[in-house]
């Protein structure tokens, strides 16, 4: 039996310079962190050569070209194994969130499955295959970013360039720095799940006419990193603010009333910034509090539920290895 771990991630800036409508004509740069909420992946041997699959539903199959899960379907195909194998999957965090568990599940499949197979792979190795899976089989209108921070883990900076390749540097700032920023972070639960797909194309229909928007976002992911590096914290929230007002102008669908009353009572009970992460719609809402104001944002938003975290430095890994 392999299990594999994966962390979500949360994205502070540049998120949409990691499609291809906009690096393979300038390239692309997000600021993101891995946090400590997991995906599990449990791989073991199936008694006979059937394929066993528990999800949300479970499959029963003989053949890979059976499965109706298509990430799980490609997961197997790429590594090469087609029988007598049980996959389950366990999540931290339900999906949907904009936590990037989509494509922390791809990476943990192909971790657990390359191990299964006595194979090492390296981060890099990991969130390529994943990419290739989600984007150029599947042809999921997403990015690139969550297969990255998913595999590496971390606080990095990542940067997308036309030839495909991804420059995945971390940010190196000194622990006083992370405690800071860690005191700042709200992440508010909005109670709604929804699917990235449909937002994310309608966002990408518009990349022409959105240039400079952006580009805009492209420049606050630089501005992010150096903020950080310079030990800036609290310059973040209007970093944030920036990005979120940007962000509601790419697609229908981003934010809605309810998100933005929400964002706005946040505002006002003083949160410097923040944005709906993911994909936007729903899923979770990160708030930049001055750690004096946090009190007072959490009872703005009655019913919201927080969900405590901390930044996780490691990416995907395996955590158990049976004889």
């Amino acid at each position: 039996m392999i299990i594999s771990r994966t962390p979500f991630r949360i994205s502070l800036a540049g998120g949409g310079t990691d499609l291809a409508e906009y690096y393979k004509r300038s390239p692309g740069a997000v600021v993101s962190t891995a946090i400590d909420k997991y995906m599990y992946i449990t791989v073991n041997r199936y008694f006979d050569d059937s394929i066993i699959l528990k999800y949300r539903r479970t499959e029963l199959v003989k053949k890979v070209a059976d499965i109706r899960h298509p990430i799980l379907r490609e997961c197997l195909r790429k590594v090469g194994l087609s029988k007598g194998i049980e996959i389950t999957s366990m999540a931290d965090v339900v999906g949907g969130t904009g936590l990037g568990s989509s494509s922390s599940f791809t990476v943990g499949v192909l971790h657990a499955l390359h191990a299964f197979k006595g194979e090492f792979v390296t981060a890099e190795q990991l969130a390529r295959e994943a990419c290739e899976i989600e984007i150029g089989r599947l042809g999921e209108p997403i990015g690139k970013q969550d297969q990255y921070i998913a595999a590496y883990g971390g606080f990095k900076h990542l940067e997308f360039l036309s030839d495909e390749s991804v420059r995945v540097d971390p940010l190196i700032c000194s622990p006083k720095t992370w405690t800071r920023l860690s005191q700042r972070l709200l992440l508010l639960y909005t109670g709604v799940t929804r699917k990235a797909g449909p937002i994310l194309r309608r966002a990408r229909a518009r990349f022409r006419s959105q240039d400079h928007v952006l580009k805009r976002m492209r420049q606050l992911a630089e501005f992010a990193r150096r903020e950080l590096q310079l030990g800036m914290v609290d310059s973040l929230g209007e970093l944030l603010h920036e990005g979120w007002v940007l962000k509601r102008g790419l697609a229908a669908g981003v934010s809605n009333p309810a998100i933005d009353r929400a964002y706005a009572l946040a505002r006002r009970g003083g949160a410097a910034g923040g944005k709906i992460l993911g994909a936007g719609g729903g899923g979770f809402l990160l708030l930049f509090c001055p750690p004096n104001k946090r009190e007072r944002v959490r009872a703005s938003l009655p019913g919201w539920r927080e969900i405590p975290f901390r930044f996780e430095p490691e990416g995907s890994k395996i955590v158990y290895v049976s004889k």
